[in-house]
């Protein structure tokens, strides 16, 4: 039956029995809804699991089938069959998803059920069913808290005017609180994306018993998408997740966050959203998601690459849009920087909006996806520099840049946000620094993953001179700095690794080449330095030679930062320097000792029930022989 016929049919039908009264009404069925308690109700919440039940006052003579239809959509919603000489049938669960909005994102605050019978052409019709909207919970990233949210909470917020009721992880409204970096304690403990993504299963358990929903919305932002997914996939158990909606989240992760890391800062979060650990540690393990859609919008305010601080473009400033696209996913894209993504009113209406008002019958279930190792980042940093600056001083790093370098593009991290530089290329002259020639920018944001970027195009070949300058705002106790520069054109750095998940005691093959103009060159220096998540250095030295290589084994679990540099020298000449940023994720040793305890508790458990039949075949035995006897 089309929609159109359906449509003219139900119309028909709801006019007749609006204005007469019909002998057949009798035999019409009662309509009920059953909430997931298997209790009639008349109030339920947009994503609520319920059935549908028919009863007629006497047995049905034939089968019959009954076709469930919400009344302004006309859309089907499910069906059942009451088998001959029944009263009633009951549907199988039916997920609620999208009932609160009509197909304009408008809210519909009630709902009537109509049914149709195979034998019967009258329609019959539900008392009317009050729909809520779903609850939104919103997840915070790097180095955040639930403030970022704030344009979305309270009776005026994005959410509220609405009619949603927001949640923002940490708000106090429930118990619950995440530690992505403290920015009074950087050297402080982070939570892992796990032990987040624990925290936050809390939190939305909390939500729905205070709002009586069975599922929320999860609107996040940045490393909030990360712990999303981890929940989605590992934590959560029944699925109470309508949609993941993420706000510049990097699927494949993002290497600007190697400056606060070579301070040791946030520790070990600064080591997750690294692309090494996202593409070859977590993508390859967090793919479950429950029929649950992904979505993800991506900001790309920086176009050009000299203005690209850290990362390639299109991006925010730290995520590009590749990275927001390194699963499979839906995606977006707007002009805006990635601190502004959940201030912004535009990004909103644009774009969480029509998703958190999708209609009924707009959801779809979402696969697994085939885990894809991430495509290898494009960039060519040199190492990191680190380095201190005292009140009212100052500190000069000398940068190498080698021939064919097309764009040279530095970024520089400061907790403090207080200092400045002094750029002074290789022909000695002094840079002066503008947003129109060199894309010069400066993030007061206390959260971004740098503070001043700038680049330069086709710069000259030699030492580059950077010095990093403090400022009347520099604290007293001075600033800790990170600088980093990655380029374009060049030389290109190959590194490898025997695996990116080893156990505790397993070997980890190390190697680095370098390549120019597909000649590979001498590596006359090279190290790697492995920073584990309690903040400990280990360093490992390359032997020179075309093919460096090295190994390493870890004697504890955890998580491991490892930066492999390298120094070689062009066939002019030049000084090449290069770095690449890996990450490990140590398990603990599955040892033999834990395997034999395992199968003796097997053993002895399989011992134990092999004497209780025993036992229990010869007191059977027993009662047979007396009763023998006593007969």
């Amino acid at each position: 039956m089309s929609t159109k016929i359906l449509t003219l049919f139900v119309v028909m039908n709801l006019f007749l029995a609006s204005g007469f009264t019909l002998r057949e009404q009798t035999s019409l069925p009662t309509l009920t809804i059953i909430n997931r308690n298997q209790n009639p109700t008349t109030q339920i919440t947009d994503g609520d699991t319920i059935q549908l039940k028919a009863v007629y006052p006497q047995p049905v003579q034939g089968q019959e089938t009954i076709n469930f239809f919400l009344d302004e959509t006309l859309m089907p919603v499910g069906s059942c069959v009451i088998p001959g000489g029944k009263t009633f049938c009951i549907t199988q669960p039916i997920l609620a998803l999208g009932w609160h909005w009509d197909p304009n994102g408008n809210p519909v605050e009630t709902h009537n059920l109509l049914a149709i019978a195979n034998s019967n052409p009258q329609v019959a019709r539900s008392d009317g069913v009050d729909v809520a909207a779903r609850p939104v919970v919103m997840v915070h990233g790097f180095i955040s808290n639930w403030e970022t949210w704030q344009p979305y909470l309270g009776p005026t917020g994005f959410l509220g005017s609405l009619g949603i009721q927001g949640f923002a992880v940490g708000d106090g409204q429930v118990p619950g609180e995440l530690n992505t970096g403290d920015l009074l304690d950087p050297v402080g403990r982070t939570n892992t994306i796990g032990q987040n993504a624990d925290v936050l299963g809390q939190y939305i358990q909390n939500v729905k018993q205070r709002t009586g929903a069975e599922m929320v919305d999860l609107v996040v932002h940045s490393m909030g998408g990360m712990i999303s997914r981890f929940y989605i996939d590992r934590v959560m158990q029944d699925r109470d997740v309508a949609q993941l909606i993420m706000l510049g989240s990097p699927m494949g992760g993002s290497n600007c966050v190697v400056l606060p890391a070579a301070l040791g800062f946030y520790l070990p979060a600064s080591i997750e959203i690294r692309q090494s650990y996202m593409t070859g540690v977590f993508n390859q393990q967090i793919t479950h998601r429950h029929g649950i859609e992904f979505y993800d919008l991506g900001g790309t305010a920086i176009l050009e690459a000299f203005k690209s601080p850290c990362t390639d473009i299109p991006n925010d400033t730290v995520v590009s849009f590749d990275s927001i696209n390194a699963i499979p996913l839906r995606s977006d894209k707007f002009d805006v920087i990635h601190s502004n993504l959940t201030i912004s009113q535009q990004v909103f209406d644009s774009f969480v909006k029509p998703l958190l008002t999708r209609s009924f019958n707009t959801f779809v279930n979402s696969e697994d996806p085939t885990p894809v190792t991430g495509p290898e980042s494009q960039l060519q940093f040199t190492r990191i520099y680190t380095g201190h600056v005292d009140k009212n001083g100052s500190t000069e790093l000398t940068i190498n840049i080698d021939p064919g370098v097309s764009v040279a593009s530095f970024a520089l991290y400061d907790n403090s946000r207080s200092v400045t530089t002094v750029v002074q290329g290789a022909s000695s002259k002094v840079m002066e620094l503008s947003l129109e020639k060199n894309g010069f920018i400066k993030l007061d944001d206390p959260t971004s993953l740098f503070y001043l970027g700038y680049g330069f195009k086709n710069p000259k070949p030699g030492p580059w001179v950077v010095s990093v300058v403090a400022t009347d705002a520099t604290p007293s106790k001075g600033a800790d700095f990170a600088i980093s520069v990655y380029f374009i054109g060049g030389a290109k750095l190959e590194t490898r690794s025997s695996t990116l998940i080893p156990q505790v005691g397993e070997r980890v093959d190390l190697g680095a080449g370098l390549v120019l103009n597909g000649q590979q060159l001498d590596i006359t220096a090279g190290q790697v330095t492995i920073r584990g998540e309690d903040g400990k250095i280990e360093t490992l030295e390359f032997q020179p030679g075309r093919n460096a290589t090295t190994s390493w084994t870890s004697s504890s679990a955890g998580l491991y930062a490892v930066d492999i540099s390298v120094t070689g020298l062009a066939p002019d000449g030049s000084l090449i320097e290069r770095s690449n940023f890996l990450a490990l994720q140590v398990l603990p040793e599955l040892s033999s000792r834990r395997i034999t305890f395992n199968l003796a508790a097997v053993l002895l458990a399989v011992l134990f029930l092999l004497i209780l039949v025993i036992s229990l075949i010869f007191w059977v035995f027993h009662q047979m022989v007396r009763r023998m006897k006593s007969g």
